[in-house]
């Protein structure tokens, strides 16, 4: 599988993810939002949307490993945070870091980031879905 990801021109570079990504395969897979449960469907990081960030990458993870793809494999991330606003954005940034770091990402997808005003449980404040291409 191969996934190309382009900044075009005449847009401004978002930093944390391309604009574009451009896939050839034959294996669509859908991970479903992930939230920042762990397996034993404990809350991690309650009150703080960076380890709420993070725990949602490493679900996104653990899903797409277990039907062989990666982050590289990855052609759109969407992010739903609940009562967004912009002064959230360095805790969300802080938290895609940390988990790119732990899990050894190098590649930056498309995303989207949308304010919510709840998830399933309170305690949730992020929930991170991803779409990527296999052969």
């Amino acid at each position: 599988m191969s996934v190309t990801l382009v900044n075009p021109a005449g847009l401004p570079d978002a930093g944390v993810y391309q604009h574009v990504s451009v896939a050839t395969g034959t294996k669509l897979v859908h991970v479903a939002g992930q939230v920042s449960w762990d397996v034993d469907g404990t809350v991690v990081g309650a009150g703080d949307l960076a380890a709420q960030v993070e725990q949602c990458y490493v679900n996104v993870h653990t899903a797409l490993t277990s039907v062989g793809a990666t982050f590289a494999d990855v052609v759109k991330l969407v992010v739903h945070a609940v009562d967004w606003e912009p002064a959230k954005m360095p805790q969300l940034l802080d938290g895609i870091a940390r988990a790119r770091t732990r899990l050894g990402i190098t590649v930056n997808p498309p995303a989207s980031l949308f304010g919510i005003v709840a998830l399933d449980v309170p305690e949730h404040l992020v929930e991170i879905e991803a779409t990527a291409v296999l052969d």
